[in-house]
């Protein structure tokens, strides 16, 4: 696609025909950002006719930034024509357009070639050009009629040629079909009527034409990957989900977490620890009488501490009143009252009595 290249694959008589196609037009060569010189402007010739100006593009890839595109509509809306030719032309570029394209090729398939057609200009019949050369082309999938002009089409009737009108005379042309633009396809039989037809859609009144060299190197002195990401519609929705996902993580990870409850363990029954201790002493002492004394006091003291209940009498009343509060069994508690009782009155007792009624008061403690 190199515009000095003789090679088959290069554009050498696509832009020495250029003066041909537009005999009283000045031709240059381009080499900076549509966004930083002034290709803008349209003037009015003294024979009242107006003057427009081309800018032809003719690139592998054309990916216009932001500002490029901005620079490049503004070109249009004064009355002049954009002509681009490209395997691959920017999301940014067609979105805005409203323009879907895709591939209609498998790259270097040695054993393919091109065919396309194109309406002629004054007539518009379909004109129909091949050539047994490499077919790397695309085609508009999805377009806005209502603003879009079909000039041409591939070998399977897909758009592949086409032009947005403006107020004012201003026109686009996407061409999605470049190697039709290449020395071999262009000398290969009477193909020059392709390229004769296809830009004799630009206007009759361009004096200037400006031959893009800016949109074919690779720019990476004024790399951005930032920019490139917003150049490209996949690449700017991933980004923006991406950077959502981050976004929610760090939202609801960053949230203060509740510092953690330590595990209090409950509390032992000491009363029963007491109960205990006091019994082994006594116990290997083999006073029971004693023994017995200071269980049954404990006991009592637990009652009346804990149930607020009266022991001065032990009978049917106070039976009912502790196993109501304690819940515990109203049978097991009238049994072990008494034996109370019974010690109470007669404090001597022989080790397997004594055994009873301690077991009785484990099971009571451990219950309530």
């Amino acid at each position: 696609m190199w515009r000095k290249d003789k090679i088959p694959y290069g554009t050498y008589f696509a832009y020495e025909n250029m003066k041909y196609i537009f005999p009283g037009a000045s031709i240059s060569i381009n080499k900076s950002s549509p966004s930083a010189f002034n290709i803008n402007y349209t003037s009015t010739e003294p024979t009242g006719n107006i003057s427009r100006k081309a800018y032809v593009i003719i690139a592998p890839r054309v990916l216009p930034d932001k500002s490029e595109i901005n620079a490049l509509m503004n070109f249009v809306g004064e009355g002049n024509q954009l002509f681009i030719s490209s395997f691959h032309i920017g999301d940014s570029l067609l979105s805005y357009l409203k323009v879907k394209t895709r591939d209609n090729y498998e790259i270097f398939n040695e054993h393919d070639s091109l065919q396309l057609s194109v309406y002629n200009p004054v007539t518009y019949d379909s004109l129909s050009f091949h050539y047994p050369g490499f077919a790397i082309d695309s085609y508009v999938s999805s377009m806005d009629s209502q603003y879009t002009t079909i000039l041409g089409r591939d070998a399977k009737g897909h758009p592949d040629f086409v032009k947005f009108s403006y107020k004012g005379g201003g026109a686009i042309f996407l061409h999605f079909a470049p190697m039709a633009l290449s020395n071999f396809f262009l000398l290969h039989g009477d193909n020059k009527a392709y390229y004769d037809n296809v830009f004799s859609y630009l206007s009759a009144s361009v004096t200037e034409i400006k031959w893009d060299d800016y949109f074919r190197y690779s720019r990476t002195s004024n790399f951005s990957s930032l920019q490139y990401i917003f150049g490209n519609q996949s690449l700017r929705w991933a980004f923006w989900l991406i950077l959502l996902l981050f976004t929610l993580i760090y939202l609801f990870e960053s949230k203060r977490r509740q510092k953690l409850i330590p595990i209090l363990q409950p509390l032992n029954n000491s009363s029963l620890d007491f109960v205990r201790t006091i019994g082994r002493l006594y116990y290997q002492q083999k006073d029971n009488g004693n023994l017995v004394v200071k269980m049954i006091t404990h006991f009592l003291d637990h009652i009346r501490t804990k149930y607020n209940l009266a022991t001065s009498v032990l009978d049917d009343d106070f039976i009912d009143r502790l196993s109501y509060k304690s819940g515990f069994n109203k049978q097991e508690l009238k049994d072990m009252v008494h034996d109370i009782k019974l010690f109470q009155e007669n404090p001597s007792c022989t080790d397997d009595e004594l055994l009873a009624l301690n077991k009785k008061m484990e099971v009571f403690f451990k219950q309530v």
